[in-house]
């Protein structure tokens, strides 16, 4: 199959989008919008660095990555809209399975009403995807890391350490509780788009993806806001079959692990139950985690664990370290 046969074969024949004027078929998409502020996000995702395929087949890449990437739009407070698909094709990936990859796209795309308006193919050493993502807000509603105050809440919705939990799992067989469940999160994360729509109602909150860990996101938080945040260790939500795997790794993936997809933010206490009802009704779990301050010229993320407070550090993955 050539590259326009390929491109053939993933573009959409119709769209969900109304504010699309065109989409694929052209030099570039055309899209129009008036009425809200658009929010967009890239990633680029690396064979040998971000999946395996021995532990993602080609679907589970596709499907993982744009969650990645709509995820980043749920922190921002923004709706899905479109997104742009770029990929490296090695010899070594057969068309098959390099289509299976836009399959896995393709299915979390629709779940969100999500149009591909574009994209590139190449060959090359080794497979990569590079995924951009447009999403819109209402008016001065997009969701920013530095808005963070003194005396807010912070909170984290779902479980955390799942993800890595699933990751050991593949790559260290074994018995284990609940396999499915922690292989799932791993492959087929379920961003937290809604429970972010809906906190729209307030006017400040702010708001951190955990694909990176916890200890990352915080502590950009922190930073941004210029605060510093404190954490409850026994706080801290994990599944109930979380305590299978040994001690040390619980504590490393639940603090470092990332690629949960979850969300770390704060808010003032007066509307922790306005977010708190938001979680609720969106179906999200959601955890009060611990509580910000302003020390003087402070800033960072401290951990209270067994009557100790340490500083902890963004020790979760990072490029070009």
């Amino acid at each position: 199959m050539d590259e326009f046969s390929f491109i053939d074969s993933i573009k959409q024949q119709s769209y969900g989008q109304t504010s699309l004027i065109k989409g694929v078929g052209d030099d570039a998409a055309v899209f129009r919008q008036s009425n809200q502020d658009i929010v967009t996000s890239v990633d680029t995702f690396v064979e040998g660095i971000h999946f395996a395929r021995s532990t993602m087949s080609a679907f589970h890449v596709g499907y993982r990555a744009l969650a990645a990437n709509i995820s980043d739009l749920a922190a921002m407070g923004a709706t899905p809209a479109f997104y742009l698909a770029s990929i490296v094709i090695p010899k070594s990936w057969p068309m098959e399975e390099v289509t299976q990859i836009f399959a896995g796209m393709q299915e979390l795309a629709r779940y969100y009403t999500m149009d591909l308006i574009g994209g590139d193919t190449v060959s090359g050493s080794e497979l990569t995807l590079s995924i951009t993502v447009i999403g819109y807000t209402d008016k001065n509603k997009a969701r920013y890391r530095s808005v963070s105050e003194d005396g807010d809440v912070a909170f984290v919705t779902g479980t955390l350490g799942d993800s890595r939990a699933g990751y050991h799992i593949l790559t260290n067989p074994g018995t284990y509780t609940n396999e499915p469940y922690f292989i799932k999160r791993h492959q087929m994360p379920s961003p937290r788009v809604d429970f972010a729509k809906g906190l729209n109602l307030l006017s400040r909150v702010a708001l951190n993806d955990i694909s990176d860990g916890l200890a990352n996101e915080a502590t950009e938080i922190a930073e941004a806001s210029n605060v510093t945040i404190t954490i409850e260790d026994n706080l801290i939500p994990t599944s109930l079959s979380y305590g299978q795997f040994p001690e040390n790794l619980q504590h490393k993936w639940k603090l470092y692990g990332g690629e949960d997809f979850e969300l770390f933010g704060t808010v003032s206490k007066r509307n922790w139950k306005t977010v708190s009802d938001i979680a609720y009704q969106t179906g999200t779990p959601i955890t009060r985690v611990g509580f910000v301050r302003v020390e003087e010229d402070k800033s960072g993320v401290f951990l209270n664990k067994n009557g100790k407070r340490e500083r902890i550090f963004n020790k979760g993955y990072t490029h070009l370290k």
